[in-house]
């Protein structure tokens, strides 16, 4: 078949899949068009700012880095949403009869079918109508802005095909789950930034707009600035560069296409030798310790490493638990005392314990017979917990002080976290025991359906349980600051706080483990649900 009469057929087919896709369900079809719509709407809002930005001096200050970050998205948007478009795994093409180079042309054509592109697109134009002035200025503007959108398309096509057997592979579906991390982070860092530029204007980027106005796909953007500028080969050489790299993203992509179409896949092939056989923990086994302890640790430590939705809730709390007191240190805004987020985003996965089991509780229920088996086994899961939480509490306090170059105050950051880190220990084993949900291992959700009351129950009601858990301490501190000769003393906070979370945990897991022991029937239905 060839391209003039294959592209209609794939562009039919990307349309045929989201029709069907939205056929699937009412909640799919609704969040699809509210999603749509957000989009739309922000682009239209993002659209009229950009306008109102025209005249500005530094305009093109903004644009360059704007159109660069938007490039970065959409060479990043594959690798953690695979699953967002069916048509982004070429090897379903496999067996029909078709020569890459149609192939790219109709694939392309079909990429620009969406909310994405029209997002993209809205935001391109915007930026041209903001740096552009006179005719030939909005002429290059034009082919700038078909250029870079193509550019950004060509882009994920490319890093998609180069990486389809990752992203259909476990270690794809881990990356995917990761994606809130992504959200996560960028979400600070627009915010760090946005503060920055509204502190010290947009003059600010001047240095960095100098350098991507050369990169595409903001060179060809960029040269509607040009053009307005007058330096119209200047113009045209960016358009000459955004064009070369097209050229080479759609060559690239290509070449992975007939790889993918030639070459058989790894996975059918036979193991690579003892070393892609089995990798077994049996160096970090040997430092846990003996019996029941070191097995459920080790078990517990492999969820963290394997499990998706584990390492996602691991990763996601690592990462937010350092951005948010860091950050604030960075802008000049924080305080030593907002490192105790980092106990309190680590502290949440001790909650719900026995859901990350889901159907194979029933292999933990089996071994345990009395109330001491019981605590044996959430004690070595709270145990396995602090192994990563405690070092990572107290570096996350410590560079927070030194940040602020508060270091006075780092021995009641440590009680404080210390004891808020323990009163969450403590709380989440016995909101396990008694508020179990399950947590299914396909799709995006965290909760079965029936059970988001429970999972509402058990985290934000262990978490109000924890604080008040920890009003000693804090009443403490502030009994300390406020007497004549309290800072002295402060220091004390910090052995206070130890002591106190270690007897909350005690105490907690004293307290679940008949609740668990008596309940293993009732768990075990709560998170077999998944």
């Amino acid at each position: 078949m060839s391209a003039a009469g294959l592209t209609p057929v794939v562009v039919r087919l990307k349309l045929s899949l989201l029709r069907n896709g939205l056929r699937q369900s009412g909640g799919r079809r609704a969040a699809y068009v509210a999603s749509a719509a957000v989009a739309l709407l922000f682009a239209a809002l993002q659209l009229a700012g950009l306008v109102a930005l025209r005249g500005h001096p530094h305009a093109a200050s903004l644009i360059a880095p704007l159109v660069a970050v938007v490039g970065l998205g959409w060479a990043v948007m594959p690798l953690f949403f695979p699953g967002g478009d069916e048509t982004l795994d070429p090897t379903r093409l496999v067996m029909l009869p078709l020569r890459p180079r149609p192939l790219v042309r109709a694939l392309l054509a079909a990429s620009l079918v969406g909310v994405g592109p029209l997002f993209t697109l809205c935001l391109l134009a915007g930026s041209v109508i903001a740096v552009a002035h006179g005719g030939a200025a909005y002429a290059v503007g034009a082919a700038g802005t078909v250029l870079a959108l193509l550019v950004c398309v060509a882009l994920a096509r490319a890093v998609a095909a180069a990486n389809v057997r990752l992203l259909t592979s476990r270690r794809g579906r881990d990356l995917a789950v990761l994606s809130g991390l992504l959200v996560a982070v960028g979400a600070q860092a627009v915010n760090f930034g946005a503060q920055r530029l509204g502190s010290g204007g947009l003059a600010q980027l001047d240095p960095v707009a100098g350098v991507l106005r050369w990169v595409p796909p903001a060179s060809a953007v960029d040269a509607a600035h040009s053009a307005s500028e007058g330096a119209y080969g200047v113009a045209l050489a960016q358009l000459a560069l955004s064009a070369g790299a097209l050229a080479a993203l759609l060559w690239v992509w290509a070449r992975h296409l007939t790889r993918l179409m030639t070459e058989p896949d790894g996975s059918t092939l036979p193991a690579a030798g003892p070393a892609a056989r089995d990798r077994s923990s049996a160096g970090l086994a040997r430092l846990l310790p003996a019996g029941r302890t070191g097995t459920v640790m080790e078990r517990s430590l492999r969820y963290v490493w394997r499990d998706p939705k584990t390492k996602a809730a691991w990763v996601t709390s690592l990462a937010i638990g350092l951005i948010v007191p860091v950050f604030n240190a960075w802008q000049g805004t924080g305080s030593v005392y907002f490192a105790c987020f980092a106990a309190g985003m680590l502290g949440i996965q001790m909650y719900n314990q026995f859901g990350q089991d889901t159907s194979a509780f029933w292999m933990v229920a089996l071994t345990i017979s009395t109330t001491r088996d019981a605590y044996l086994e959430l004690r070595a899961r709270a145990l396995a917990l602090l192994l990563i939480t405690l070092p990572y509490a107290t570096l996350v306090t410590v560079v927070t002080t030194a940040m602020l170059g508060e270091w006075p105050r780092l021995p009641e950051a440590l009680g404080l976290s210390f004891a808020l880190l323990g009163a969450m220990l403590a709380t989440g084993a016995w909101t396990s025991a008694r508020f179990p949900y399950s947590v299914p291992q396909e799709g995006y959700k965290n909760v079965a359906p029936g059970q988001t009351g429970l999972a509402w129950i058990s985290i934000f009601g262990g978490m109000v349980a924890a604080a008040l858990l920890c009003a000693p301490v804090v009443a403490l501190t502030v009994w300390l600051h406020a007497g004549a000769d309290g800072d002295g003393w402060t220091w004390l906070l910090l052995p206070a706080g130890a002591v106190y979370g270690a007897a909350l945990t005690a105490l907690g897991l004293r307290l679940a483990a008949p609740r668990a022991a008596g309940r293993l029937p009732e768990i075990l239905a709560a998170v077999s649900k998944g």
